[in-house]
C-alpha cells in the first residue's frame, strides 16, 4: 500500500494570471502587500487601493523594485468611511466599465483598538472597518466581477473568529467593548459568515463566482504593532512569546490568501489557513470554519441587518431566502 505524498502548497505553484484585473484592499502592507507582489510576479493588473495616495504610491513603488514591469495602479480607500468605499467603487467602474474584474482581495483590517472608537459613519471602528467596509465594497463591485469560472472574491478573516461572539445587541460594541476576543474577534466571525453566506447565495442564482475564505495564523505584520497602551504591551509581550515557536513573517502568512485566490482546489466556500502549530503557521490547507459561522438563519439575519447599516444592496443576492 502507498502513501500519498503530501507537497506543501506555495506561491511557486501559482498559474500564470496574465489578463486578470485584481483589486486587493491593504495591499500597502503586510500580507496584503506579499499578495500583491505575487500576483504582479505572475502578470496580474492589480488596483492597490490605500488610505492615503502615498502609501500606495509607495507600496507601488516597492513591488516594482523585484517586479520591474508589474502592472499596477495606486487608488485611495478607506474602509472605516463609506463615502470613501462608495468613490473608489465609483472610480473604479469610470474607469473599468461592464464586467472587468476576475479578483476582488478583501483584506484590509485593524486589530485590537484599545478604547472603543467610531468611524465617520458611527460604527465600532474594528466591525465598521474589518467587515462593514469589506461588505460595502463588495456589494458595489460585484455587477464589475466577470460571471465566469475562476472569478473570485476572497474574505481575509482570522483565527480569532473561533473566540467571537456575534451579538446582535452589541454588534457596535456600545454595551461591552472588549478589543480583542469580543470586539475584534467577532468583526472576524463577520467576516467568515459573510463568506460563506455569499457564496450560498451565489451558488443559488447559479453564478459562477467562487467566495472563498483565509486567515493567515500569526504572521507578525503592522497589526501586532497597531495597539496602544496596555493593548500594545500584551501584543508585544505576545509576539515576543510566541515568535521562536508558532509564528512566520508576512511572505508565508499570505499563503492562504493566495490559495484561496487562485488555487484551482480551492472549493466554493472553502476557508484556507496555516496547516501546522493550531493553526499559527504553515502551508494553507482546509480549515474548519467556525461553527456559529456556518448557522445559515444567523447568517440571513447579519446579512439583512449589514445592507441596513450600509445602505447597500446586492442585487439578485438580496432576494435569495
Amino acid at each position: 500500500m502507498t502513501t500519498k505524498r503530501y507537497t506543501p502548497w506555495t506561491a511557486d505553484r501559482i498559474n500564470s494570471q496574465q489578463g486578470r484585473r485584481v483589486v486587493i484592499t491593504g495591499a500597502n502592507s503586510g500580507i496584503g502587500w506579499e499578495t500583491a507582489l505575487e500576483l504582479a510576479r505572475k502578470g496580474a493588473e492589480i488596483i492597490l487601493p490605500a488610505r492615503s495616495q502615498s502609501k500606495a504610491d509607495d507600496a507601488i513603488t516597492r513591488i516594482r523594485r523585484q517586479v520591474p514591469g508589474a502592472k499596477l495602479i495606486s487608488e485611495v480607500l478607506d474602509l472605516a468611511d463609506l463615502s470613501s468605499v462608495r468613490a473608489f467603487a465609483a472610480r473604479y467602474i469610470e474607469r473599468f466599465p461592464s464586467q472587468s474584474l476576475d479578483l476582488l482581495i478583501n483584506n484590509a483590517g485593524v486589530m485590537a483598538v484599545p478604547t472603543r472608537e467610531l468611524t465617520v459613519d458611527g460604527f465600532e471602528r474594528q466591525f465598521g472597518t474589518n467587515y462593514l467596509g469589506p461588505f460595502t465594497l463588495t456589494a458595489l463591485l460585484l455587477p464589475s466581477i466577470k460571471p465566469q469560472p475562476g472569478s473570485r472574491i476572497v474574505t481575509v478573516s482570522s483565527s480569532a473568529g473561533k473566540w467571537g461572539k456575534l451579538d446582535f445587541d452589541n454588534l457596535q460594541s456600545e454595551r461591552v467593548y472588549k478589543p480583542m476576543r469580543q470586539a475584534y474577534g467577532q468583526s472576524k466571525l463577520a467576516d467568515s459568515i459573510f463568506a460563506l453566506e455569499l457564496q450560498r447565495r451565489l451558488t443559488a442564482i447559479g453564478s459562477p463566482i467562487l467566495s472563498t475564505a483565509a486567515h493567515p495564523g500569526y504572521a507578525l505584520t503592522n497589526l501586532q504593532k497597531g495597539g496602544s497602551g496596555e493593548i500594545g504591551f500584551v501584543l508585544q509581550l505576545l509576539s515576543a512569546a510566541l515568535k521562536p515557536v508558532a509564528s512566520q513573517d508576512a511572505a508565508h502568512g499570505a499563503l492562504p490568501t493566495l490559495f484561496a485566490a487562485v488555487a484551482p482546489e480551492a472549493t466554493p466556500g472553502g476557508y484556507y489557513g496555516p496547516d501546522r502549530v493550531f493553526e499559527l503557521k504553515g502551508h494553507p490547507v482546509p480549515v474548519p470554519i467556525p461553527k456559529t459561522a456556518q448557522d445559515v438563519s444567523v447568517a440571513k439575519r447579519l446579512w439583512a441587518e449589514s445592507e441596513r447599516l450600509t445602505g447597500v444592496s446586492f442585487g439578485p443576492l438580496s432576494a435569495v431566502a
